[in-house]
């Protein structure tokens, strides 16, 4: 569980599909709806650093845009929970992912830059946070294709997962997801949270943007072909 706590400290300052490791570690040593909440507290851990690192590189614009548009994800996401299988959703979101990993290399191909194309990326991002904590590989590829520098790509994606997860936050407690005893689990995890956000800013400033651009993708494949499979 430490380890796994280093590597979500780690995604929030460096490259933010690797908690999705962290995500599968911990779910392979507690219960399912434990690790969910666990997690859940410890990646909030991780924010708070990142938002505080990166405060002076967010692109507010942007997220301003995508509140209504993850909003409305979030709220499509619950509704598809209690009317189709999970293997399914995750099976489907993960096809997509791919499909937008594809596009994704001829960023010129997705229009992201048309008010339509941007709210359907804030939308799968709010719809897959909901249904299976993937909400990161979707918002990716959408400032990837925004052409983001390292830099702005962080603070963005920061402030934004922040916001979404201080919103899941009450839903997981109405849900049960997060309890007295799951944040008993979660709070002597926290320094590994901390050891973890130190060693990804270390890491990222030794990446070039090329390197850190391969990174996000190859984790974003990863991401997508977990879901398939699982």
């Amino acid at each position: 569980m430490a380890v796994a706590a280093v590597v979500m400290g780690f995604s929030k300052t460096a490259i933010g599909n690797v908690a999705l490791l962290g995500v599968v570690a911990l779910a392979q040593v507690l219960p399912a709806k434990d690790s969910t909440g666990v997690a859940l507290l410890l990646l909030l851990v991780g924010d708070a650093v990142a938002t505080v690192t990166y405060r002076k590189s967010a692109d507010w614009p942007v997220i301003g845009r995508l509140i209504l548009p993850v909003a409305v994800g979030l709220g499509l996401g619950a509704v598809f929970l209690h009317v189709t299988s999970d293997s399914v959703l995750k099976k489907t979101i993960g096809a997509i992912i791919l499909a937008l990993l594809l596009l994704g290399l001829r960023p010129d191909k997705l229009g992201v830059q048309r008010p339509a194309v941007a709210a359907g990326y804030g939308g799968l991002a709010g719809f897959t946070t909901m249904v299976a904590n993937a909400g990161g590989p979707a918002m990716s590829l959408y400032l990837l294709a925004a052409r983001f520098d390292k830099l702005r790509f962080l603070g963005t994606s920061a402030w934004f997962f922040a916001a979404v997860n201080v919103t899941k936050l009450p839903i997981s407690i109405g849900l049960g997801l997060v309890r007295p005893d799951t944040a008993l689990i979660a709070l002597p995890l926290a320094p590994a949270v901390l050891l973890g956000t130190a060693i990804g800013r270390r890491v990222v400033q030794r990446l070039d943007q090329k390197t850190f651009t391969a990174l996000i993708m190859i984790f974003v494949a990863i991401s997508a072909l977990y879901l398939i499979a699982s």
